[in-house]
């Protein structure tokens, strides 16, 4: 007879049964990754309510937890709607301070109101600034370099598309000056509060829209073809991640980190007023505000060590810069938009290359 030790070896209790955790569910990563190239080249379930849902059980993803970001400041553009908007209320859960700066004061006060209900705490300074005027934005610069001691994350979220070509009291025309030479001038402006303070970070939030056009150097602000909003709006989204890409290229490793997000296909106010036809083709695939900002939040609380400097992310991941070869911004060209944007913004260049005057 078999003593019962010995069957007891050969055939062991199965452990107890127990509920999967996140990491459990989450696929062997040469396979994830092998899924959302799929998905990327694919477009539509990369930039629909897909790609969030699929990605988000591929990669195990994690919330950053409330009281992450508490001690730090981050400013906001564009914060009163959409996915701005989001972006506010998330940041705020996880403790930051933010600076909402928008050009609709009664918005600005009904938005910090809102916050400091909610929160129970005065940690949400508001800030009017009119990104499309120069002369705002040094009031606004001003203000924020006087209040804030620091600027952890700074995020370049405001943006408007417009059906006619219109110019600004400085002589740019509307959609180039609001989503390119004015946040420049806001970056540039706090600069030397973002290099002071450890680990800080500028996200640019872009369109991928920005995919589909070519960067005119020769006609940035629409003087020599006939003005197309979508495609203004698409190009200037393109110029801002050149920009990023540029910032990144003059600061050495280390400095502030410049990244670019593009938050996919979500369902905000300024789709149905710019893009009606598309939202209501798309509706059901749309991603919500929520899903539109996540990328954005995490890159605000993540650690610098998850962040590469220079990317354009979609959905908590890094993503060419271009689709097609045609739309390729050479390093010359990023240079040339650089010198272009410091010149329209009137101001001394930042970072000035070699053989550059910062004067």
């Amino acid at each position: 007879m078999t003593h019962p030790t010995v069957v007891a070896r050969r055939f062991p209790r199965p452990a107890r049964h127990r509920l999967p955790s996140p990491s459990d569910l989450a696929v062997e990563r040469p396979v994830a990754g092998l899924v959302d190239d799929l998905l990327e080249l694919a477009i539509v379930p990369s930039f629909s309510r897909l790609g969030p849902a699929i990605r988000r059980r591929l990669f195990a993803w994690s919330d950053p937890t409330p009281g992450t970001l508490t001690g730090r400041t981050v400013v906001v553009t564009g914060p009163t709607s959409g996915l701005g908007r989001e972006t506010a209320y998330r940041l705020a859960e996880l403790g930051a301070r933010i600076v909402l700066v928008g050009r609709d004061p009664a918005k600005l006060q009904a938005l910090g109101d809102d916050l400091r209900r909610v929160h129970g705490e005065d940690r949400f300074p508001a800030v009017v600034a009119d990104l499309s005027s120069l002369g705002s934005i040094h009031d606004a610069v001003a203000r924020i370099r006087s209040d804030e001691p620091r600027i952890d994350v700074l995020i370049d979220n405001a943006g408007a598309m417009t059906t006619t070509r219109t110019t600004t009291p400085d002589g740019l025309e509307t959609t180039f000056a609001t989503m390119v030479v004015g946040p420049f001038a806001l970056v540039a402006g706090l600069f030397p509060t973002l290099r002071a303070t450890p680990g800080s970070r500028v996200i640019a939030v872009t369109s991928g829209g920005q995919y589909a056009q070519a960067l005119d150097l020769d006609d940035l602000q629409w003087t020599a073809t006939p003005f197309d909003g979508t495609r203004a709006y698409a190009r200037a989204k393109r110029a801002q991640v050149c920009l990023v890409r540029e910032w990144t290229r003059r600061l050495p490793r280390g400095a502030v980190t410049f990244v670019a997000m593009h938050p996919g296909w979500a369902d905000t106010p300024g789709l149905e007023a710019s893009l009606p036809g598309f939202r209501r083709r798309m509706r059901p695939l749309l991603r919500t505000p929520r899903e539109g900002a996540d990328t954005t939040v995490w890159l605000a609380a993540a650690s610098s060590r998850a962040i590469r400097a220079g990317r354009l992310y979609l959905d908590r991941r890094p993503r060419p810069f271009d689709r097609v070869p045609w739309t390729r911004v050479t390093a010359a060209d990023r240079r040339r938009l650089w010198d272009t944007v410091v010149d329209l913004a009137a101001i001394a260049d930042p970072l000035p290359a070699a053989g550059r005057s910062a004067a």
